[in-house]
């Protein structure tokens, strides 16, 4: 266990943005981690708890309390027969590094989520998910430390109440994730191919299964087309991935919203049809990134910043090198106000926000 006083938090993050924490604790073992959440709630100090950093807007003023960092590492099989392989992850393993251990053992189910930034100990939190696949659909249980009651607890995938993007761990400070364990299948080939886009890159049909190396190659180079795999000389990767999830609404709703399509773009674009989804319980799932290019918002908006949104991808909000978390949260409330004004519908911003709102 590391501890420092007043270390800048930009460097914990993939925004890049934050001030200083008051305190920050470093732990590399899952007892280190129980150990410093319960010295800093004996000492009834505000928590901040960081691991990946890829979710998360710092407000520059920083946090003044604890922040504990989480470096844990380990991944466990705990078994591996024809019911597939169930696999103990630490909550500090790096995400896309669990992806390719996956890929190269064999074990099918998360081959779509590669290159999502962030650690594993997050991926139940906001239930990541990305072309076709979600992390509810391989979870098999969850560890955690529980603030209240002082204790470790697992809850099964059943009682994790995962939703799209969201789960009974997002935006409740009760539970520390210590590890996710993983229910993969013994195979070399992908889950069905779910989203139409990678299919169409993989030269298949939807629904068709390709090698694992495959279907993760091909997801990442989506992903670098878009500037969410981290390099740290490209800017449009200083980001937090998408800043807002896609917008969820009742089939009503959706019909107003596309009605209010027609009447601002059909003079301007012709025929217009705004994306529509399938979502659960007969509701409708809608793209913010096409909500918000159509609202004015384009590929490099703001540019050259410096806080602009991605050239490659509207949904990113990005650091060009020298902003400020002022300098994001400007940019953000300005897209969302400039949606809302557009076509009435309230984007929600995905990552957390810390000392900071919009």
């Amino acid at each position: 266990m590391r501890e420092e006083h007043d270390v800048l938090l930009s460097g914990l993050t993939t925004m890049r943005v934050g001030g200083p924490a008051q305190r920050l604790v470093t732990v590399e073992t899952t007892d280190e981690l129980v150990d410093a959440i319960r010295e800093v709630d004996d000492a009834d100090d505000p928590l901040l708890v960081v691991a990946g950093g890829s979710n998360l807007v710092i407000s520059d003023e920083g946090f003044a309390g604890s922040v504990v960092h989480i470096a844990t590492v380990g991944i466990s099989v705990e078994s591996a027969d024809s019911g597939g392989a169930t696999v103990r992850v630490a909550a500090g393993e790096v995400w896309d590094e669990v992806v390719a251990r996956a890929i190269a053992e064999g074990w099918s189910g998360i081959e779509a989520l590669s290159g999502i930034p962030g650690c594993a100990g997050a991926t139940p939190i906001q239930n990541v998910g990305a072309y076709g696949q979600e992390v509810a659909q391989t979870i098999a249980a969850v560890r955690v430390w529980d603030r209240r009651e002082q204790q470790v607890r697992t809850f099964a995938n059943a009682d994790c109440q995962f939703t799209y993007r969201q789960s009974l761990f997002k935006g409740e400070s009760r539970y520390v994730i210590l590890e996710v364990v993983f229910q993969l299948r013994l195979d070399r080939l992908s889950s069905p191919i779910a989203y139409a886009h990678l299919a169409g890159a993989l030269g298949v049909e939807a629904g068709e299964r390709v090698p694992l190396e495959d279907a993760r190659e091909a997801v990442l180079d989506q992903r670098r087309q878009r500037g969410t795999v981290l390099d740290a000389a490209d800017h449009d990767t200083w980001s937090c991935g998408s800043f807002f999830t896609n917008p969820i609404m009742s089939t009503d709703s959706y019909a107003a919203l596309q009605d209010r399509a027609l009447a601002r773009l059909s003079a301007i674009d012709g025929p217009v049809r705004v994306p529509r989804f399938d979502a659960p319980d007969g509701q409708v799932k809608t793209s913010a990134a096409w909500l918000i290019d159509k609202a004015g918002f384009g590929k490099g908006y703001r540019m050259p910043g410096p806080a602009a949104l991605s050239t490659k991808h509207t949904l990113a909000l990005t650091n060009r090198g020298s902003a400020t978390a002022s300098d994001i949260i400007a940019l953000a409330r300005e897209i969302r106000d400039g949606v809302q004004d557009a076509f009435g519908v309230c984007l929600v911003n995905e990552p957390v926000l810390v000392g900071t709102s919009l």
